[in-house]
């Protein structure tokens, strides 16, 4: 496909906006009974959840009900895109013939929508201006990506797209994280399941890709942290200090545990389920004496 020269979208449009979309979230992606949904569900079926008027009948109560996973899931206006944008505002309620070809194209752009999430957070960071230049490159051929019709978007290669992206993202961080004084240590891809690190300093460290389930971050500094594609499913971030820290997103917060002490960007929103309890005192980390998490894991 060539790409047609389109704005790259605006912050709004790389949200969910769950009023302009049909219930994609909960048609197209399949998932199984577990911790995080009480069900299971195939891909393309509607959850029994949806509503006639393609909203959630149990939204107020999903973590109660079983179905965390559906709070922490971001579609970055994806869904939208496809109801409003490429189908024209066409239901598929209402023409079910539609549904193959409307999932697939949710497929192609849910990732396309992330990555621009991420190329729009990194030309915020005042990258240097040959980077800037890349950057804005990479933005202006996604965005003309998802302006595809369904055939065009058919033949869009996500991962190629992905495996372009990234390399430039990487080095967004990097240039962030050693802006004004040394980068942090390399925790990339990082397997820390649990891990205590109430004592490790991750001041300007790089946790891209790093699994930080059930973690103890309580009262850690991680500004200036790269925390891109980091999993905090149910990491304990009371106290933390997050105000600075580099492509943080709703959806992360969204699956930790926080509090009222859990300094935030202005930009997200403290999450609902947090609790407002007083952190627990923890002693400060020594930058200089704190000792590093093994690297193991995936690598982003």
């Amino acid at each position: 496909m060539s790409p047609r020269p389109v704005p790259p979208p605006g912050p709004a449009q790389l949200r969910a906006d769950c009023g302009r979309c049909f219930g994609l979230c909960c048609v197209v992606p399949a998932f199984a009974a577990s911790a995080d949904f009480a069900i299971d569900k195939p891909a393309g079926r509607p959850c029994p959840n949806l509503r006639p008027d393609h909203r959630c009948g149990i939204h107020t109560e999903l973590r109660e009900r079983g179905f965390p996973g559906c709070t922490v899931f971001d579609c970055f206006g994806a869904g939208q895109q496809v109801a409003q944008v490429t189908f024209g505002g066409r239901d598929w309620r209402d023409a079910p013939e539609t549904l193959p070809a409307m999932a697939a194209a949710f497929t192609v752009l849910r990732p396309l929508h992330e990555l621009l999430w991420y190329l729009t957070e990194a030309l915020t960071l005042r990258p240097p201006v040959d980077l800037r230049a890349e950057l804005a490159r990479a933005q202006a051929e996604t965005a003309a990506l998802i302006a595809g019709d369904p055939a065009e978007l058919a033949t869009v290669d996500v991962a190629a797209q992905r495996a372009r992206v990234n390399p430039l993202l990487s080095r967004a961080g990097d240039a962030a994280r050693s802006r004004g004084g040394a980068a942090g240590a390399d925790h990339r891809g990082a397997q820390l399941f649990g891990a205590d690190l109430r004592r490790v300093d991750l001041h300007r460290a790089n946790l891209r890709g790093a699994l930080l389930i059930g973690a103890d971050l309580r009262g850690v500094d991680l500004s200036l942290a790269d925390v891109t594609g980091a999993d905090l499913r149910g990491a304990d971030l009371r106290g933390a200090d997050l105000r600075t820290t580099l492509f943080l997103h709703q959806s992360q917060l969204d699956a930790a545990r926080g509090d009222a002490r859990t300094g935030l960007p202005a930009t997200l929103a403290r999450p609902a389920h947090w609790t407002a309890l007083p952190l627990t005192p923890v002693r400060q980390p020594s930058r200089a004496a704190a000792t590093a998490p093994a690297r193991r894991g995936r690598r982003r």
